[in-house]
């Protein structure tokens, strides 16, 4: 229950950065950077309500790799559907390769 509590906690806390990183790109591109930076700053600290303790549970059952490489894998989760609907990008093939890399990433990382 630990594990699930953290996933969930980390995938919401990456919505978050991915909108705070990225969605100025298209919706505040015409303002000057620093206004991008403090609205991105504002969604930013809803990340880090949820990140840190999700972070603190899950290294109850998580190594610190653990936890960084679940990180990487929900990043990509939540990147690629952003980057596909909320700003209009292309599916590439890239994204399988980081995907497949991914997934080696998670095997090694877990292997016991």
């Amino acid at each position: 229950m630990i594990g699930l509590k953290t996933i969930l906690l980390l995938t919401l806390s990456n919505v978050f950065m991915t909108f705070a990183w990225y969605a100025h790109l298209r919706d505040l591109k015409d303002k000057p950077w620093m206004i991008a930076a403090l609205i991105s700053w504002g969604i930013a600290f809803f990340e880090y309500m949820l990140q840190v303790p999700a972070n603190r549970i899950g290294h109850q059952v998580y190594s610190l790799a653990q936890l960084k490489i679940i990180q990487e894998v929900i990043t990509l989760s939540v990147f690629v559907p952003f980057a596909v609907f909320f700003m209009k990008e292309k599916l590439t093939w890239n994204y399988a390769g980081a995907a497949v890399c991914l997934a080696g990433a998670v095997f090694f990382i877990f292997r016991k």
